[in-house]
């Protein structure tokens, strides 16, 4: 290289490297970036990282200027004499031995105060919430509320919450980037993490599971919403109230709990006639679809080759998918409350399952259309992983990877209008 092309190479160097110098300083590309003050605990990582930060970089103006000093003051010269060897330098070596480990201890211990903190002694008062990861779907509990929901977390602003984490098979990791750190989820024990929404209003943000867990680890998602104290309280009230059958009342969003329906898979007509319910209350709140940040709507596409016709789907009845249901495999899997016959424990739990933005551990959104292509063949709706999904294929004529056989009626598989007509119950189950 010639003196001067050097400038020249030099300039295109810095040219280059500028743009990604900018942009790696954008939040606004990086929706789920855990540098936030949204929370306690994102503050106190950020402060945290920014430390390191700053330590990294003082070690390493230190070290390059050692480096060029060396470098420039014993340079060779001509005619210079050969060096004097040596056999080491004990204060040198003790320098560089005892700075680093000082360095590190500077980092570690606001590192473990940290852990210790949010691992440990939650403030009094906070709510508390019981997080099971299955593969590969989260469920969500509150106990003091009584309430079960799955991949959909509601938080209050302002409050505490404490999580309780614990696994039904292998390990998996708990995630909300934008409002705290990662924490393992283990058969074995139970681990904790706190913190405090107190610095955000009504927002979603992704959440996923961060330690490899099996063969649909990518697609183990779920969605977290602060929301304010009478918005949290009005979902708590709906959440608690029992499911009711087609026809008994014009709406399950009520903060009274609802008469369980008298209904088993062994009693059809009990299914059709239900007792009388309340008359419903005004409506429990719920995140609206509408208001979804764009990173955090599901755009998982749809497998080729898969389909439901569209005039079947809007010709689904309720009440004929309610006796359905209650006659299917389904109640062996899902739980309803309210619903006598559907006590499964295996899938999540459906009580609500209208009121929700997504299906399928967060990879689709909660409509119709998705909703039945899922029943129809969960195993090809799971993307990249043919056979990774806990749910067996139900649509008759469709291929199931797992039996290695094409679903018929005699494998107890369901007709597009039965499946329409699941549907068209689920969807009142709000």
């Amino acid at each position: 290289m010639t003196r001067t092309s050097r400038p020249r190479h030099l300039f295109i160097a810095i040219a280059a490297a500028l743009p990604l110098l900018l942009a790696s300083c954008s939040n606004s590309q990086y929706p789920n970036s855990t540098f936030t003050s949204l929370t306690d605990m994102n503050r106190d990582s950020t402060s945290l990282w920014n430390l390191m930060i700053w330590l990294g970089i003082a070690v390493f103006v230190l070290v390059e200027a050692l480096l060029i000093y060396v470098m420039i003051k014993y340079r060779r010269r001509p005619d210079s004499p050969e060096p004097e060897h040596v056999h080491g330098n004990t204060a040198l070596e003790l320098t560089w031995t005892i700075l680093p480990a000082f360095v590190l201890a500077i980092i570690a211990v606001p590192t473990v105060q940290q852990i210790w903190k949010y691992q440990t002694g939650a403030p009094a008062g906070a709510l508390q919430v019981e997080v099971i990861g299955h593969q590969w779907w989260w469920e969500f509990r509150y106990p003091e509320q009584n309430i079960t929901t799955a991949n959909e977390l509601y938080i209050p602003t302002g409050r505490p919450v404490n999580f309780s984490m614990v696994s039904k098979d292998v390990i998996h990791s708990f995630w909300i980037p934008q409002l705290g750190g990662k924490r393992d989820l283990m058969r074995n024990r139970t681990n904790f993490i706190w913190f405090t929404p107190d610095s955000v209003g009504t927002q979603a943000f992704n959440g996923s599971c961060n330690e490899y867990c099996g063969t649909s680890h990518a697609n183990m998602r779920f969605r977290a919403y602060t929301v304010s104290p009478s918005e949290f309280d009005s979902w708590v009230a709906g959440q608690q109230a029992n499911a009711v059958a087609p026809g008994a009342a014009a709406s399950t969003d009520s903060a009274a709990t609802a008469t369980p329906v008298a209904a088993s898979a062994t009693s059809p007509a009990a299914a059709a006639t239900p007792p009388a319910a309340p008359a419903p209350t005004t409506a429990a709140y719920s995140f609206p679809f509408d208001q979804l940040p764009a990173h955090v709507v599901p755009d998982t596409p749809i497998p080729d080759g898969l389909t439901f016709d569209e005039a079947v789907l809007a010709g689904g009845d309720a009440q004929r998918g309610y006796q359905q249901y209650s006659q299917s495999a389904c109640i062996g899997c899902h739980r309803i409350r309210g619903h006598r016959g559907s006590l499964g424990i295996i899938g999540p739990d459906l009580t609500h399952i209208a009121s929700r933005n997504t299906i399928a551990a967060g990879l689709f959104p909660n409509d119709a259309r998705h909703m039945a292509l899922w029943i129809k063949n969960a195993q090809k709706m799971k993307p990249q992983f043919m056979g990774s999904a806990v749910m067996p294929t139900l649509g008759v004529g469709e291929y199931d990877p797992k039996l290695k056989v094409t679903v018929g009626r005699a494998q107890g598989g369901l007709t597009d209008q039965q499946i329409a007509d699941i549907v068209a119950y689920l969807r009142t189950l709000k």
